[in-house]
């Protein structure tokens, strides 16, 4: 049973991402009672699950309590203006934790005053309990404070921690944008199977069916992705004439070494 810091969970924010965050961890057996969400529009269903769990909803900084762990899960653009007034909930031992893109833990600290702080990075599918997050942890975070985060993080999917801040970018190129690829990549699919002369409803069908079926053999295969990939194509196939022009010089390698090359430097920029 993991450890959690003295002081109450304090959820700020219970959007896509929090709300998911939240009942994550609702079901994996965190008592509501140990919750306070601020919200200043929650939505009904949030406020119903807050109150079934026997969790507490407040709209401002409650007086009288320093949180254990402050996780943020607001947008990055309304981070200056939220945070400041919270900041009576960070006391010394207090770890925080942001899963808002772009903004910096020298950031969070000006604002909030904070020590121990994480830099957290989900992705969408967390929202069903199938994400992968990267996670940095600055020198002032303890093991014991660590480990309660991983428990935090871990409902929505594995947890990979990087070395440095400036890693939280990259991570951000791959895993936190990379759904955006993958959805792409189905629609790529679709319109090539339009054009090749299959109904547009049915091509989007076959294009979203195999990618979510690949996508799910490879989470259940021991293999790796190259594995998975030889094993469907035959020397001479039809798999194989694809592959040599997604795999040529000009193909998909570059263009994804181009692409995520921009979701980097973007998040850099957004980082300030």
């Amino acid at each position: 049973m993991t450890a959690f810091p003295s002081g109450p969970i304090v959820l700020v924010g219970a959007g896509n991402m929090g709300g998911a965050m939240l009942t994550g961890w609702l079901k994996s057996g965190i008592p509501g009672s140990s919750v306070i969400v601020v919200d200043p529009r929650p939505s009904d269903s949030l406020l119903q699950m807050v109150n079934d769990a026997g969790a507490r909803h407040v709209v401002e900084a409650p007086a009288g309590v320093t949180a254990g762990i402050f996780f943020i899960a607001v947008k990055p653009q309304v981070m200056d203006s939220v945070l400041p007034p919270l900041r009576s909930l960070v006391g010394p031992q207090t770890v925080v934790v942001s899963v808002a893109a772009g903004k910096t833990l020298s950031f969070i600290e000006d604002k909030l005053g904070a020590k121990a702080m994480v830099r957290a990075m989900p992705n969408t599918p967390a929202m069903i309990g199938r994400g992968v997050t990267g996670a940095y942890a600055n020198a002032a975070v303890s093991a014991e404070q660590r480990n309660a985060v991983q428990a935090l993080l871990k409902v929505s999917g594995p947890v990979e921690w990087v070395e440095s801040e400036a890693d939280i970018d990259a991570v951000t190129a791959v895993s936190g944008s990379g759904p955006a690829y993958v959805f792409y990549l189905v629609e790529c699919m679709a319109e090539a199977g339009r054009k090749a002369g299959l109904p547009a409803d049915l091509a989007m069908r076959l294009a979203r069916e195999t990618v979510s079926g690949a996508g799910e053999l490879l989470h259940r295969s021991p293999d790796d992705a190259s594995r998975l990939r030889q094993n469907v194509t035959s020397p001479g196939g039809t798999t194989a004439a694809a592959l040599s022009v997604l795999m040529a010089e000009d193909g998909m390698q570059p263009l994804f070494d181009k692409a995520i090359e921009a979701a980097r430097l973007r998040a850099g920029e957004l980082a300030g």
